[in-house]
């Protein structure tokens, strides 16, 4: 899916204006209590506008006027808050419109019963079919891949241009509905209903049609209905005071009053910020599967990260042959490149590469009798078992020494320190076995990537502990994990001890991130708080993750918790304030009620307003305007800045409290002065 830089283009604009109105119906108004009152508020003053003795008293013939002006500001006050969820879910269905056009009238191959295939519509695939798709076709549904190995265009899912390589068996075989296979051929077996493929979820969860309250969010709403529940009495009890020292207040300054008195600003804006953060990380090519998720990433306490591909460059490349025990270096080079024939993975290719330098090379022909022992995380070995009987290994050095001593094999006394001075030099030492002996070590070379002790500090001023987790032995392990800078390791991990990990910091109270690819990491996926899934990996993996990474990058993990903490900055920032904005709008208003039947409030008049009529339309004007003054600073995000929770508490309450009790104060003179320039000031 690629990114879109333009926050809000003409389009979105003109659909938020049309439903902006359309959000104007009670039953989904009423969702939001405080622009519900609002809403209310507004049917009242209109009814008053045109009958001003509906609810009793006399009033002058200006008061038409004013009841008028009230009526419109209150308009313009719950157009501007569904505006404001509009734009931010205007967004999303653009994007989901986009999406659309990738899902178009697909035909699939589907086999038959005999062994044929025929010719269907996608639409009408089911989990369980098998397909085949020949180059240049499109993917007909989700799938994963059964025989076969070729290269994908995933652009129209992921934005990235370059393709990849799905094929048969390991952590690749995952293909999405909607790409384009550009090579060779592929025989797919469908792994969801119609309906309920990875870009119908996509398209759904863009839109926000999907979208539920998250508990903050809600605990939030319970909240602000609670202060419109109390600034209601408050209102209320007014009447009888006024009545009390023989003053009349008319309805519509009371419903002025109580409308600038809720956190309208917040009301209005809450939505959209939870749809704005949701967006941000859909624009990051990252797909969450719920606002939950992201609230999550934002208050994550401790981040699991795997150490190859992650914290380290990944590709991990043989660099040096040390021969154990009586073995020479020509001895080890062999063995290790035979077992190396069939590995296609980086290091495998890497070790047949350097036996190349070395003067050492095999053909593969020679061995099509041999048989092909891949890795598994259980054995931790991969290599050959020849066709004249002899057994050649390469894999982690406890794992082979293990393997040996079973088979009553001795171990070269030199194969700690070859280990240790691999381990100590930051790489990864492989062992090397010929049928019952041990011939030496691999020296895979791993890379830090450039950066990431400084995003590990970032994420230690936030207060979020970073755990790298890697198969490598403890030696290995430590000299990364210092390198790199992370607050603790876990070596020779395994699933389980991953598992492991994130039921203990669960256990204190903590939640915790983690990201994966492959079958054996969904499970603590599925256990942690935020899981988020690559794209690339398995249709395990994605389905048990809340998050899907489409550029399938693990250190994006650390982009995502940002961007949630970015999301309850900005929730903060703007409900501190709307509730600080009060304070100059109750300052506005109480004395200019009372102060011409009770003259020693007019000390309360700072601002020194024009009229009492003047300071009502001045703080009524103010609270609808500074609705869509916001409305950029919801969908673009507080600036985050890695702090303590302390430091971050005292910076939001000196930028955002104070500024919400000074701009009131400046922006109601400003208006009132307006209002009188223009003769409106005594209505």
């Amino acid at each position: 899916m690629a990114r879109n830089t333009k926050s809000v283009s003409r389009d979105i604009m003109k659909r938020a204006i049309w439903d902006s109105f359309v959000k104007m119906n009670p039953v989904i108004l009423a969702r939001n209590p405080v622009m519900f009152v609002v809403e209310i508020g507004f049917v009242i003053t209109l009814l008053l506008t045109f009958a001003p003795n509906l609810f009793g008293g006399h009033y002058p013939s200006t008061q038409r006027i004013y009841n008028l002006i009230v009526t419109i500001i209150l308009l313009l006050t719950v157009l501007f808050g569904n505006f404001a969820e509009a734009v931010a879910e205007g967004r999303g269905k653009a994007q989901a419109e986009s999406l659309r056009k990738t899902k178009t009238d697909l035909v699939a191959n589907r086999r038959m019963d005999n062994g044929g295939y025929e010719e269907v519509p996608a639409s009408t695939l089911h989990k369980g079919d098998i397909v085949r798709v020949e180059a240049l076709e499109m993917i007909p549904a989700d799938g994963e891949v059964l025989e076969g190995l070729g290269s994908v265009d995933e652009s129209a899912i992921t934005g990235e241009s370059a393709p990849v390589i799905r094929g048969a068996g390991g952590d690749f075989s995952s293909v999405t509905g909607g790409t384009k296979l550009l090579s060779d051929e592929l025989i797919i077996r469908i792994t969801v209903d119609p309906g309920e493929s990875f870009l119908d979820k996509m398209i759904s969860l863009v839109e926000g049609a999907s979208r539920q309250k998250t508990p903050n969010e809600l605990a939030l709403s319970v909240l602000l209905a609670g202060l419109t529940l109390i600034f209601l009495i408050v209102v209320v009890t007014l009447e009888p005071l006024a009545h009390y020292v023989h003053h009349t207040i008319d309805i519509a300054t009371l419903i002025a009053l109580l409308v600038c008195l809720i956190p309208t600003t917040i009301g209005a804006l809450l939505s959209a910020i939870g749809i704005a953060g949701m967006d941000r990380v859909i624009r990051f090519n990252v797909i969450a599967k719920s606002g939950k998720a992201v609230e999550a990433a934002g208050d994550v306490n401790t981040l699991i990260l795997d150490k190859t591909g992650t914290i380290t460059i990944g590709n991990r490349l043989a660099s040096e042959f040390l021969p154990a025990g009586d073995h020479t270096e020509k001895d080890l080079i062999e063995s290790a490149v035979i077992s190396s024939l069939f590995d296609e993975t980086p290091e495998g290719r890497s070790v047949v590469d350097l036996g190349k330098e070395k003067g050492v090379s095999f053909a593969r022909e020679r061995y099509t009798d041999a048989q092909n022992v891949e890795f598994s995380a259980d054995t931790r070995m991969s290599g050959l078992d020849l066709g004249d009987g002899t057994v050649v290994r390469k894999g982690a050095v406890d794992a082979i020494k293990k393997h040996v001593s079973e088979l009553g094999g001795t171990i070269p006394k030199d194969l700690d320190e070859k280990t240790e001075y691999v381990a100590k030099a930051g790489g990864t030492p492989l062992a090397v076995i010929k049928d019952r002996e041990i011939l030496g070590v691999i020296y895979l070379k791993d890379i830090v990537k450039p950066g990431m002790r400084e995003r590990f500090e970032e994420l230690r001023k936030m207060g979020i502990k970073t755990v790298m987790c890697t198969g490598d032995n403890p030696l290995t392990a430590a000299t990364i994990a210092k390198e790199a800078g992370v607050d603790d390791y876990i070596a020779e991990a395994k699933p389980e001890d991953k598992m492991r990990l994130i039921r203990t910091e669960q256990d204190q109270g903590k939640l915790v991130a983690m990201s994966g690819d492959g079958t054996n990491d969904a499970p603590a996926l599925a256990q942690a708080d935020v899981g988020l899934a690559m794209n690339t990996g398995t249709t395990a993996a994605k389905e048990a993750g809340n998050m899907i990474d489409l550029d399938s990058d693990p250190t994006k993990l650390i982009e995502v918790v940002s961007i949630g903490k970015q999301l309850l900055i900005t929730r903060g920032a703007i409900t501190t304030f709307s509730i600080a904005n009060d304070v100059a709008k109750y300052f506005a208003i109480i004395p200019a009620i009372f102060m011409v039947t009770i003259p020693a409030l007019k000390v309360l008049n700072v601002m020194h307003l024009t009229s009492p009529h003047s300071a009502i339309l001045s703080a009524l004007i103010f609270n609808a305007i500074i609705i869509p003054l916001l409305i950029p600073l919801a969908m673009r995000g507080v600036k985050y800045r890695p702090m303590s929770a302390t430091n971050m508490l005292v910076r939001n309450l000196l930028i955002y409290g104070m500024g919400g009790v000074i701009a009131p104060f400046v922006g109601i003179k400003i208006i009132d002065l307006l209002l009188t320039i223009f003769g409106v000031a005594n209505i």
